[in-house]
């Protein structure tokens, strides 16, 4: 074998001796309506000498190397394009017309089935559609490959080349797998044992299996999307994500907003493992095993399965089920006391000796929390109103404000707020979370906290909470790690479309589109999931810098994926034809070549259920 073919065989493969084509065409495509918007700016064809087994080999997603016209000093340079589409010709039913003579029309077709089982070139070629991924490689003589970055033009009528499944597996995955120290060569399902996503749809044939990993630490920090229609496996692909991410990460904490109750269940091996700090926390009191079971929704396939039983009653003896408990007497934060008395100083403008002695107070204040050590976003306690009501009085007696005036009755009307410090002791001790308690689990060794709440007003309120709480803290500390990842699943009941949102629902999009605009430089990440994310606020869309998409039957949903994350149109279309399991993934920086859309077979979460239930 000479050198050159030794080379290409290392990089990559002909199907035994089965594929041999060239580029045919580069067909610059027209930038259209935004409804109809393509990301390539070329579709690249390739026309493929006929193989009766070649149609059962080729697959959506390979990908193409042609020469191209980039001179390379000590080597050949490849443009690299994604096979978009495959379909073969015969040379005698493409000339047929429907104006020929119908007996003739049936007699070329009943001839023409029998040359597709043979291996006849001379009437039958597969035709290939590609798209280029922008990506260059290069070949030296040393047989050392390099991927670079940008599009370079195809030489036309360049012998087209198929890369390897090993090729492959180093182009997505070295960068990765060497960060993790992993073998991909004992690459598992089993999500303890190995961080791998999945699989990669190609050489599905042959049986060759290669891996996908993804870097936890981008994924997290920059945010990512999972799309798919209903029964696409979206909270099964999430949950898979999750519990590679506390199997497999030191520093990310992970809190799940499960408006749908679904990851009490999806997560039962990760929240029963007694080696992993993590909490439930439902709307209601939670007391038993059975209650735990008929609470939270099941996949179909364990509906039945009282074998869960089992898992609930660990979680449960483990003190691992708790329950949120909506402050009735809400207790003002030191903040919330200096804006009062801000509003007070407004309302009087014109009267000096008020505004001097509301200034003292104000000086009051912010001399205790210095001096105290308090924060301006923590809630007032009994000594901080005695010393108020203390040095209030002392204002209103040194500056001579009126007793009949709207300052003196605030400035000495402290009784109210003592009674609303006592009554939230009291509805404390109910032993549920307040928000405060659930920020302060978060910021525990907690690793995994689920806030399972079916109540959208109640779960939107903790989203709007908590997110602006972490944003704020991570801002005045300048902290990054440990990394804290939000989940929003359903997530058109969090961050809705602004142009439909009121009330609490806007109050919740704009909350969450801030912590996904600012969260990244303060170790917050945040992962949207939802059936149809036409409904989304796009601004927030735009902020993901990984997506998983599975199957969209609505154009419309899919119009929007490819304006907002620059997939082209036809790579989306391949969705239409995904098993459950199957997503296109792209990321600008989790994955090992940047926004290159790959087709993955997720591994089954509910293989892990079953596994854990058979050893429970």
């Amino acid at each position: 074998m000479k050198p050159q073919e030794e080379r290409s065989k290392a990089y990559f493969t002909d199907f035994d001796g089965r594929f041999r084509g060239r580029l045919s065409a580069v067909i610059p495509k027209t930038m259209m309506a935004e409804s109809k918007f393509v990301s390539a700016k070329y579709d690249c064809r390739a026309k493929v000498e006929y193989q009766k087994d070649l149609m059962g080999l080729l697959e959506e997603g390979m990908l193409l190397a042609v020469r191209n016209f980039k001179p390379y000093e000590t080597g050949e340079r490849y443009t690299l394009m994604e096979i978009s589409r495959v379909w073969p010709e015969h040379f005698g039913l493409r000339g047929l017309r429907d104006s020929s003579y119908y007996p003739m029309q049936f007699e070329i077709i009943q001839q023409s089935e029998g040359d597709w089982s043979t291996d006849d070139r001379s009437a039958m070629m597969i035709q290939i559609s590609s798209i280029p991924i922008n990506y260059d490689l290069l070949l030296d003589e040393k047989g050392e490959y390099e991927f670079k970055k940008g599009f370079s033009y195809p030489v036309i009528a360049g012998e087209a080349y198929i890369l390897n499944s090993g090729m492959i597996n180093r182009m997505y995955n070295q960068n990765i797998v060497e960060k993790m120290d992993v073998d991909t060569s004992k690459t598992t399902a089993n999500a303890r044992a190995d961080p791998r996503l999945g699989v990669i749809k190609m050489f599905e044939t042959s049986k060759t299996k290669i891996p996908i990993y993804i870097d936890f630490e981008s994924l997290v920090r920059y945010h990512f999307g999972v799309f798919a229609f209903t029964g696409g496996g979206k909270s099964n692909m999430l949950s898979n994500i999750l519990r590679r991410l506390v199997y497999h990460t030191n520093d990310t904490k992970i809190v799940i907003f499960d408006i749908s109750c679904e990851y009490p269940f999806l997560l039962m091996d990760v929240f029963s493992d007694e080696n992993i700090p993590s909490r439930i926390l439902f709307e209601t009191k939670i007391e038993s095993a059975e209650q735990l079971y008929s609470s939270v929704v099941k996949p179909k396939k364990f509906e039945k399965d009282k074998r869960a039983l089992r898992g609930f009653e660990a979680i449960i003896r483990q003190g691992k089920i708790g329950h949120y408990i909506r402050p009735r007497f809400i207790v003002p934060t030191y903040r919330e006391i200096l804006e009062d008395c801000d509003k007070q100083k407004k309302a009087s403008i014109g009267k000096p000796t008020y505004t001097e002695a509301l200034n003292a107070i104000y000086q009051a204040i912010i001399d205790y929390i210095s001096s105290e050590g308090c924060s301006e976003s923590g809630t007032i306690d009994e000594d901080f109103v005695k010393y108020l009501d203390k040095r209030a009085c002392e204002a209103m007696e040194t500056f001579k404000v009126s007793d009949r005036s709207n300052v003196y009755a605030w400035a000495t009307t402290r009784s109210t707020l003592l009674k609303t410090i006592e009554k939230a002791k009291r509805e404390k001790a109910e032993k549920g979370f307040s928000t405060e308690d659930i920020e302060r689990l978060i910021e525990s060794p907690n690793k995994l906290t689920c806030l399972s709440i079916a109540d959208p007003f109640l779960i939107k309120e903790l989203a709007i909470s908590i997110s602006a709480y972490f944003l704020r803290k991570r801002k005045r500390q300048f902290r990054v790690k440990p990394y804290i990842l939000f989940v929003f699943d359903e997530a058109q009941e969090f961050v809705p479309a602004t142009s439909e949102a009121r009330g609490i629902e806007r109050d919740c999009t704009d909350k969450v589109e801030t912590l996904l605009r600012q969260g990244r430089k303060y170790g917050l990440g945040g992962c949207i999931a939802t059936q149809r994310i036409a409904y989304l606020n796009t601004n927030a869309l735009q902020q993901l810098h990984t997506y998983f998409v599975g199957t969209l039957p609505r154009p419309y949903d899919r119009s929007v994926v490819s304006n907002t994350f620059t997939i082209d149109q036809t790579i989306l279309e391949k969705t239409l034809e995904f098993a459950p399991g199957e997503w296109l993934l792209s990321s600008y920086i989790a994955t090992g070549m940047e926004n290159v859309p790959i087709f993955i077979k997720a591994d089954n979460a509910e293989n892990e259920l079953e596994g854990f239930l058979l050893r429970a």
